[in-house]
């Protein structure tokens, strides 16, 4: 099998270089492929372009099946750097009888090209959308490669806004990371469909129900449910492993992840950790962290504690159970801190 490449070089053509990839023109023979280029777009300004061909496939992406037609990719546990490439997070691909829908796309381009080579060994049907769940760049910044095969970009109704006032920031971070040559082809993707509230997609005999929610682990939060397998989608608003991030407000994932565990799913993909969970099982240690971050927080405004010296305490108990927990608890607890101290 072969697809189309065009190798795009920084610094006006100085380096560093990757083979961007150019999604709709897989084919098993060169000659087929070369007969199919689509044009190239434009990149990063200062980028040499080469021009297109076509070369064999590259790697693609490791997926796991968890329900029929539910295929997830299970990120590492671990802060973005130059070794894993970025790859720290779960994206999820469902494929109906028409057409396929990409939840989440990883960190870079490469990782959405790597998804997008994963759902061609499995099926020819189109990505008909691609999913975003909330604004984090490990989970935003492969889905303009979707885009630019004609899939529909969903998102929360303030994720264009924020990631707006958010991508210079996110960008400059991510290459400095997980380095320049591993962000290549990256582009900040555009919204196409925003969702205040609910909305479902028909796959072919396939419905995802799509669900925006008010401020909670950020305030661009949406989780998807399949239908056909009782499995939900849920994006950061579930974590396992991995320490939670709070962006949002506490008292908002609270009622989101009450709300979510009284309904009846068989499964649920987080957006770190396994690729599923039992439900409402797998919800545990998450509301039990919340829970503790919440009530060591009352305490410590109700105690005239100063921020800075609760920081270094608050759901301290909760560290055995959680990866990475130095790096994100004390952020999570400044953030609490901040919004529970004006209750």
């Amino acid at each position: 099998m072969f697809e189309a490449v065009v190798l795009v070089c920084l610094n006006a053509g100085e380096g560093p270089c990757r083979d961007v990839l150019l999604p709709g023109a897989e084919a098993e023979t060169q000659a087929d492929c070369m007969a199919q280029l689509p044009d190239v777009p434009e990149f990063s300004v200062g980028a040499s372009l080469g021009s297109p061909t076509c070369r064999a496939v590259a790697q693609e992406l490791t997926l796991t099946e968890v329900a029929p037609g539910l295929w997830v990719h299970e990120g590492q546990i671990a802060e973005p750097d130059e070794e894993n490439r970025g790859d720290v997070s779960n994206l999820a691909i469902v494929i109906g009888e028409t057409s396929v829908a990409v939840i989440d796309s990883g960190s870079a381009a490469w990782m959405g090209e790597a998804a997008w080579r994963a759902i061609r060994q499995r099926t020819d049907l189109p990505v008909s959308h691609m999913i975003l769940t909330h604004l984090h760049p490990d989970h935003v910044f492969g889905a303009d490669v979707f885009a630019r095969a004609g899939a529909e970009v969903v998102a929360h109704e303030g994720l264009s806004r924020a990631l707006m006032d958010r991508q210079d920031n996110y960008l400059e971070s991510l290459s400095r990371l997980i380095g320049a040559q591993n962000m290549i082809g990256t582009r900040v993707p555009e919204v196409d469909n925003s969702l205040s509230d609910s909305v479902d997609i028909d796959l072919g005999e396939r419905t995802l129900e799509l669900q925006a929610w008010p401020r909670a682990h950020t305030g661009t939060d949406l989780t998807v449910v399949d239908r056909a397998t009782g499995t939900l989608i849920a994006g950061d608003l579930l974590f396992h492993g991995h320490t939670p991030a709070l962006d949002g407000s506490l008292p908002g994932w609270q009622g989101a992840l009450e709300t979510l565990i009284r309904q009846p799913f068989v499964r649920a993909v987080p957006g770190h950790g396994a690729a599923s969970l039992s439900w409402p099982d797998g919800a545990a240690p998450l509301e039990r962290y919340l829970n503790r971050l919440a009530t060591d927080t009352r305490n410590a405004v109700a105690g005239g504690e100063r921020l800075g010296a609760a920081v270094g305490h608050i759901a301290e108990s909760e560290a055995p159970n959680w990866q990475l927990f130095e790096a994100y608890n004390p952020r999570n607890a400044t953030v609490a801190f901040t919004e529970l101290e004006w209750e």
